[in-house]
Order: C-alpha cells, then sequence, then structure tokens
C-alpha cells in the first residue's frame, strides 16, 4: 500500500550534520503518521521522531534540540536534518509510515556513522 525508500546516510564525525530523506510511493493519503527510528548494534530498534499529518513532531529526549523532522512534502518526501552529531547516533535509520488503517510499513534502512 506504502512502500518507503530511505537516502542520505553516511559517514560524519562527531559535531557534524547530516540529512536523511525518505521517498513515499503508494497510496500517501492512507498515511497517518510518519517517523524516523534506528537500531544501533545489538540494541533495539527505538523510536527517533515523527511526525502526524498536521505537523505534531515527538522527538526522543536523546535528540530533542537536534534533529528535526519535517512533514510529507509535496514530492512526497520526509526529511530528518541531524546536527551536533555524536558516536551514540550511530545506527541504522528507518523510515516508518503508520497507516489508518492500523498496517505500518517500513523502509530497509540507511546507515548513519558518526566517528570521533
Amino acid at each position: 500500500q506504502v512502500q518507503l525508500v530511505e537516502s542520505g546516510g553516511g559517514l560524519v564525525q562527531a559535531g557534524g550534520s547530516l540529512r536523511v530523506s525518505c521517498a513515499a510511493s503508494g497510496i500517501i493519503s492512507i498515511i497517518n503518521v510518519m517517523g524516523w527510528y534506528r537500531q544501533a548494534p545489538g540494541k533495539q530498534r527505538e523510536l527517533v521522531a515523527s511526525v502526524t499529518r498536521t505537523g505534531n513532531t515527538n522527538y526522543a529526549d536523546s535528540v530533542k534540540g537536534r534533529f528535526l523532522i519535517s512533514k510529507l512534502n509535496a514530492e512526497n518526501t520526509m526529511d530528518l536534518q541531524m546536527i551536533s552529531l555524536k558516536p551514540e547516533d550511530t545506527a541504522v535509520y528507518y523510515c516508518n509510515a503508520q497507516l489508518f488503517n492500523g498496517v505500518s510499513s517500513w523502509g530497509k534502512g540507511t546507515l548513519v556513522t558518526v566517528s570521533l
């Protein structure tokens, strides 16, 4: 119903910035909430940030003030702008869409590596 493709990951030094993007396709009108999750090696997947169709946002405490999530735009792209990156931000970042019918769609992820 909805397909998600992440892009923009890469290697950045601590203190640097990076933007990851999520391109959505399919039945966009049934998307209720979009979000970014991340999973570091040996850890569980965790919510980083989410945004509703109306623009209400939610952030993990660990990224507040450093990360900014955008709403799905006219090009059906949703971004996560990350600044002041820390080594502990290293993870695979996944785009997620929660649909009005209760289904949750996931992208395949993009790797973000923050070096010292």
